[in-house]
């Protein structure tokens, strides 16, 4: 069964980093696609700026010239309050899911709505930065144990690159230069976006 990539998130706005994490995923996971997929309205987090759509647009500018990155809108479609678990039912079943995350992320994933049922129907990939150690909760390493699903490692070198620390240049006119692709810089721009 092939196996797609799952890169959830704010994209608030997209970044070089997401696409980077997205494109290493694709090849040192052996993944036939990942799909990017922007919340609606992530609980867990401040209301987001740009609406669904600009940020699909965004995506959709910051994939071109990727093969096998896909924008799915589908927490977007759906709307409301946004829940990784609903995402996951909602998906075809033709695929084995890997949902990729990153340390901070993996350290709270017990907080995650139906954690133990979103770690039985995905598999986990975990972003590491170079020489640190994956550090899962006890409980979620329990329960993976149980599941004999192991947490796969994602190796990727640390960019320093934060959305939040993009919206704060933008609104102070300070350069994003190498933060942002060059379409996504100009969509920003154009909307006069996190101004």
């Amino acid at each position: 069964m092939k196996r797609i990539g799952l890169l959830g998130g704010s994209f608030d706005p997209v970044h070089v980093a997401h696409i980077a994490l997205a494109e290493n995923a694709l090849q040192a996971l052996d993944l036939a696609a990942v799909e990017l997929i922007p919340a609606a309205n992530p609980w867990q987090r401040a209301a987001l700026h740009a609406t669904g759509q600009q940020r699909c647009d965004m995506l959709e500018l910051a994939i071109s010239g990727h093969p096998g990155l896909i924008v799915n809108p589908i927490e977007i479609d759906r709307g409301g309050a946004t829940y990784t678990i609903d995402t996951l039912r909602a998906l075809p079943q033709d695929a084995r899911h890997v949902w990729l995350l990153g340390g901070d992320q993996l350290a709270n994933f017990c907080t995650w709505r139906d954690w133990r049922d979103i770690a039985r129907l995905v598999d986990l990939a975990v972003a590491t930065r170079p020489g640190t150690p994956i550090a899962p909760p006890a409980e979620l390493a329990a329960w993976l144990a149980e599941l004999g699903h192991p947490l796969e490692e994602l190796p990727f070198p640390p960019m320093q690159v934060s959305a939040s620390d993009i919206r704060r240049r933008l609104a102070a006119g300070e350069s994003t230069d190498g933060q942002l692709a060059a379409p996504v810089a100009a969509y920003i721009a154009a909307h006069k976006l996190y101004r």
